[in-house]
Order: C-alpha cells, then sequence, then structure tokens
C-alpha cells in the first residue's frame, strides 16, 4: 500500500449524497472523514472546485490498450488493469468473448488465477459473455461457437476460474436455461441476459436477475411485443447495463431508459475492446478483424462489436442528456455494480471502505484515481 492520502475541502459525492469535507486514507481504506483533518505523513491535495467520487467499477469489458481478457495470458490482464485508471475505473470485470471451449477454458484459468498489482484496477471476477447465447442476435459474437446451456461445461469452467466467474450472460429461451439459471442462482453467480431472442413473456418467467447492454442483441420493444427490452423496463428485480457511448444506443434511448429504468437500477458499462486508448485502425476481437472509426467498432458486416468507450465519458454523456444528479451518476458508475457483486467494501465513500477513489473536475474530467490506496493515474 502507498503513503496515506489526504484530500481537504473536496466535494464528496456518492450515491447516499454530497458533502464538502475531508477524506484520509490510510493502509488501502478510508480512514478518516471530516473537517480540518491533519495527517503530517499524507500526500495532500486541495480539493476546492473538485469533486471525489466512488472509483468506478466496469462489469463488462472485453479490453484495452491493445490488450484483450481472451488473449489468455497475465501481460493482456495487467495491460487492461493499467490503462483503466485513467478513465476513473478502479475494479473491473473481465469480460470473455464466445470462442471455442477451449480458449474460453484458458481465459477463464487464466483471470481466475490473476490478481491486480498495487496501482492497478482491480480484477473483481469474471464475466461469461457466450457461448449460451441466441443465433438469432449474435451481433459480434461468433455463433459458430454457440451452445446450449449446459451446467456441467460451466462448473468445469467456474473451477479452472476459481470460482471467479460472477455474470454469465444467456439467451433464456434456450433448451435447458432453466436448469441453468437456477444452478447460477444457487452457487451465488448473475444469471443476465443478453443476445437473446425472448419474448416478453419468458424474459419474465426466467429467474435472471441482470439484462445485458440494453437494446443492443436482444428482442425489441413492440406494442404487441414488448420483448426483452420492454421486461426490462418494468420488471423492477433487474439491474440493466447501458453503453451510453451514443453510437450503441441514440441520445433518446439512452434518455429514455434513465426516466423509465431509473438510477436505482442502471449500470453503465463500456463493453470496451482492446482498440481502447488507442487509434482507429484494424483489431481482433474473438478472432475476427474489427475496423475501428469515427462511426464506433464494427466487424465487417458492419455489426457493432463492443466500443471504445471510457467510463468517464459515459458519465459525461449521461448527465448532459439526463440531467440527473451527482449522487446518481456514483449509483450507476459505482453503487450499483457494487451491489449486484456484493461487494460491501466497494461503491460508496464512507470510514473503513475501500480507498478507490476518483478525483475529478466540476466538467467530470479525471484527474486522479485511487486504487486500494494507491494513486494508479494522475494527471497532475
Amino acid at each position: 500500500m502507498g503513503k496515506s492520502l489526504l484530500f481537504l475541502n473536496v466535494l464528496v459525492v456518492d450515491e447516499d449524497g454530497v458533502e464538502r469535507i475531508d477524506v484520509l486514507t490510510a493502509d488501502g481504506r478510508i480512514e478518516k472523514m471530516g473537517h480540518g483533518l491533519v495527517a503530517k505523513d499524507a500526500q495532500a491535495f486541495d480539493g476546492r472546485d473538485k469533486i471525489l467520487m466512488p472509483g468506478f467499477i466496469d462489469i463488462h469489458v472485453h479490453g484495452a490498450n491493445g490488450f484483450d481478457v481472451m488473449d489468455a495470458d497475465d501481460a493482456a490482464l495487467s495491460g487492461i488493469a493499467q490503462a483503466l485508471p485513467k478513465e476513473g475505473v478502479t475494479a473491473f470485470v473481465a469480460t470473455t468473448m464466445t470462442q471455442t471451449e477451449g480458449r474460453i477454458a484458458r481465459a477463464v484459468e487464466t483471470a481466475g488465477k490473476y490478481r491486480s498489482a498495487d496501482g492497478e484496477a482491480e480484477l473483481l471476477g469474471i464475466h461469461l459473455e457466450g457461448p449460451f447465447l441466441s443465433p438469432e442476435q449474435a451481433g459480434a459474437q461468433n455463433p459458430e461457437h454457440f451452445l446450449k446451456p449446459e451446467l456441467d461445461l460451466f462448473n468445469h469452467w467456474q473451477a479452472l476460474g476459481g470460482g471467479r466467474i460472477r455474470i454469465v450472460t444467456l439467451a433464456p429461451e434456450l433448451e435447458g436455461a432453466d436448469k441453468f439459471i437456477a444452478g447460477l442462482e444457487a452457487s451465488g453467480v448473475i444469471a443476465s441476459i443478453g443476445h437473446s431472442a425472448a419474448t416478453y413473456e419468458q424474459t419474465v418467467a426466467s429467474n435472471a436477475q441482470h439484462v445485458t447492454h440494453l437494446f443492443n442483441q436482444m428482442t425489441a420493444f413492440h406494442h404487441r411485443e414488448p420483448g426483452v427490452v420492454g421486461a426490462a423496463m418494468l420488471d423492477s428485480r433487474f439491474r440493466v447495463e447501458l453503453i451510453a457511448d451514443l453510437i450503441h444506443n441514440h441520445p433518446a434511448a439512452v434518455k429514455l431508459a434513465y426516466q423509465q429504468i431509473g438510477a436505482g437500477r442502471l449500470i453503465l458499462i463500456t463493453d470496451a475492446m482492446r482498440a481502447k486508448g488507442l487509434g482507429y485502425g484494424n483489431y481482433d476481437l474473438g478472432g475476427q478483424t474489427v475496423v475501428v472509426d469515427e462511426t464506433g467498432a464494427r466487424i465487417q458486416t458492419g455489426r457493432l462489436a463492443g466500443s471504445v468507450l471510457t467510463m468517464d465519458r459515459a458519465l459525461r454523456n449521461v448527465r448532459d442528456l439526463a440531467q440527473c444528479s451527482l449522487p446518481e451518476l456514483a449509483q450507476m458508475s459505482s453503487g450499483n455494480a457494487a451491489a449486484a457483486l456484493g461487494l460491501h467494501g466497494k461503491g460508496k465513500i464512507a470510514r473503513g471502505m475501500d480507498a478507490d477513489l476518483v478525483l475529478m473536475t466540476e466538467a467530470l474530467e479525471v484527474e486522479l484515481t485511487v486504487c486500494r490506496g494507491d494513486i494508479a493515474f494522475s494527471a497532475f
């Protein structure tokens, strides 16, 4: 752990509210909060005109800075973990792609064993996106490797990953999905509906608790068949991911999601791939070539293939479109993700919580990111 940090007279924002106060970290945690704090050995930061928020938690990210989870090596995971703090992300869930069983197994095993170093975003676990998906809603996932939900196969991967698979995206209308979702629930793994052709009735009848990248690769809302989108909006048990890059979703769709679903259930994600942080060009995603240009990241069919979105940009987009409050932004970027994953030490700024913090300007530009008490990024 690095030296103690002292944020003076800073606007502290989390889902519980806003308060101008001093914050002292020590040994990787928030040690004190109050007025007039003094710590002679701490590195001090003037918090005037600054905002201190809980570090962002990205539960759906494939890669960044030239690295991808499916590279299945420690160097790739470290590269991702080092890149994410620049955008305020202090913790993430490493997300896989549909590939052969062997390649998924290697990626899961590698991520399961990986432990983030000091000064890196913390790898919290694994998000298995596929292969239990609908060919009708494949998107950039490779349907050649799609499988029906198989609990024995999942359990094999979970064992390889040391029990660190936290989320599984699947299509609940597939044969065997009910039993599969029940097995996930029994083991404390989040079942998330995505890449799905399910009807509204099939969606609400499932025991899933989560929806993957709302609007994208799922049955859309229709007045005679509300689909997965309608269920996500109306069923309050679902926590709902949203990619707010204004490419995956029209600005009006982002605003609609906020107004209908609310900050209490939305989770901002990036769904970013390895091109994030790099320039335009050709990149690999799950064995497919992705062209990144001003229109986004797309495979050669023109379908979107993840994003190059950063979390701080997502916050600014949602703030501008929805005119939501700072505590709501903290909830959507950190608090809801922490609650979904059962992380009692993250998602809020309070004494005893992990010192996962992002210091921002009033324009929501990242100036400093602290991961478990260590400065992981500084613009100073």
